[in-house]
Parts: structure tokens; sequence; C-alpha cells
């Protein structure tokens, strides 16, 4: 009996795995078959400029690309290093009561909707920047990048924290037999056997940093320029696509979305095989 139901838990994972990657397959192609008659066309270089002003034939994307590729990855930096810090927080210096606490506190916060987080900066975070830098209004890259990199933070500490208990515990007894400190585990010992967890709980933030709408819609001024500077507006491609979805169907400018969406969808691919190649080379040095 228990090996028939082995086989059958064996073949629902990967029931669900195929789904999962036909799915994505699928979406995929969704973007690129409705992309393909600009690109058939001769069309789509028209949206790899600078200027976006469809009263004039100006569909260029590629201050939205800068937009996105900016503000993810500043939210990325600033995410990852409180993200190990309060993991090992969690799972390393205080295990006990408070150690707990935290955890719950950080399981709550990813049950937070992002239009709240979106509402505290407003009303916030955007006046503290706002006279920082004695200019603009405040919603800016900066602005965005901070309120996503505390969005994404639950979702790195989480699979960081999990990542850190997965260590087992004989090496973590053989380090304290050795007289370790808990700081001295957390360098030598837990980070380096938890990194594949590491690059998982990166993964995923990279992935929600890229397609988060409403925190760049709300706050990162939505302006249709390259950013020269953190105190500038920007305006990612989320949010771009959430600004001119209800525009006439057969319009170029509705036509752009699909190419908005494909861009996304390559560029969020990019990021996940850059954090996998970092993995691949880890295992490369340790060999």
């Amino acid at each position: 009996m228990k090996p028939s139901i082995e086989k059958l838990a064996e073949k629902g994972f990967l029931f669900s795995a195929l789904f999962s990657v036909s799915i994505t397959i699928l979406i995929f192609f969704f973007m690129v078959f409705f992309s393909f008659p600009l690109f058939k066309g001769g069309d789509i270089a028209k949206f790899f400029t600078l200027e976006w002003n469809p009263y004039e034939s100006g569909f260029g994307i590629v201050p939205m690309m800068a937009g996105t590729g900016i503000i993810a990855l500043l939210a990325l930096l600033i995410a990852t290093p409180f993200g190990i810090g309060c993991s090992a927080l969690i799972s390393v210096f205080s295990t006990g009561y408070f150690g707990r606490f935290l955890r719950k506190v950080v399981e709550f916060m990813t049950g937070i909707p992002t239009v709240i987080y979106g509402f505290v900066a407003i009303f916030l975070l955007v006046p503290f920047i706002r006279e920082i830098f004695e200019k603009g209004t405040g919603m800016c890259v900066l602005s965005a990048s901070i309120m996503l990199a505390l969005l994404i933070l639950p979702t790195i500490i989480l699979f960081i924290s999990n990542a850190f208990n997965a260590v087992p515990k004989n090496y973590l007894d053989a380090a304290d037999s050795l007289g370790a400190t808990p700081a001295q585990k957390l360098v030598y010992i837990i980070i380096p056997l938890a990194w594949k967890g590491i690059i998982s709980a990166l993964v995923l933030a990279a992935g929600r940093a890229v397609g988060d709408t409403l925190i760049s819609l709300m706050i990162a001024g939505n302006a249709l320029q390259i950013p020269k500077g953190l105190s500038d507006a920007a305006r990612t491609l989320t949010a771009h696509i959430a600004l001119i979805i209800a525009s006439d169907y057969e319009s170029p400018e509705f036509k752009s979305i699909f190419v908005c969406g494909l861009i996304l969808f390559i560029f969020t691919t990019l990021i996940i095989l850059a954090l996998r190649l970092l993995g691949y080379l880890k295992i490369l040095r340790n060999r």
C-alpha cells in the first residue's frame, strides 16, 4: 500500500511541475503571438526609442525599461543585507521567544496588501525624501526602491531563515565544541551551507520586484524619462501597462503593452538566470 501511495504522490508532484512549466511557456508564447505582428511589420524598432508621445507617433519604451531595471535592482540591493541580517537574528542569535515573535511579524507582513505599503509611503516616506533632497515631489526612484525593498523583504527573510534552519545540526554542534561564537558560526558555517536557499530567496524577491505594479505606479512619479539620479521620477513597465491598458485596442499605444509584457518576461528570466549562474559558479569554486 505504501509504495502505491508514494508513486501516486510522485506522479502528482510531477504533474504539478509539468503544469506550472506549461503555463509559463504558454504565457510566453501568448506574449510572442500578440507581439509578432509588430515584429513582422517592421514597426518594432519604434518601441525601442526614448520618446513616448502617442499623439506624435512616439512609442518608445526604453525609459520604462530603464526605470524597471534601476528600481528593481536598487530595491534588491537594499533588501538583501537587511534580509540576511533579520534571518540571522531569527535563526541564529535569537532562537527563543523573541525570534519566534519576529518571525510571526514577518509572516504577518506577507499578508499586507501592496496598496497599504503605497499609502504609507505617500504620507510618511515621500515627504521625508522630499525634505532630504529639497526638490521635486518626493515621488522618485529612491522612494519607490525603499518601499519595494520593504515589500520583498518578508520573502527574503522567510526563505533565508528556512535555509539557515536547514543547516545540519552536527555542523553546529562541532562548531560549539570548538568554542565558536554565534557570529562565527553564521559566517563560516551557516551562510556557506545555506547559499542555495539564499539564491532561491533572491530569485523570488527579484521576480516580485520586477513584476510589482502598485508601488511604482503610486510613488515612482511616472515620468517618461531615464532617471539620472535617485531623486528623479521614473516609470516602470508594469506601471506603464496599467496606465495605457484602457486605450483603443487597435492603436499602436495598446499594442505596445504586449511588447512591454514580452520584455518584462525576458527581463525577469535574465535576472533569474543571472542569480542561478552565481549559484553555479559557487559550485564550481567549491570543487
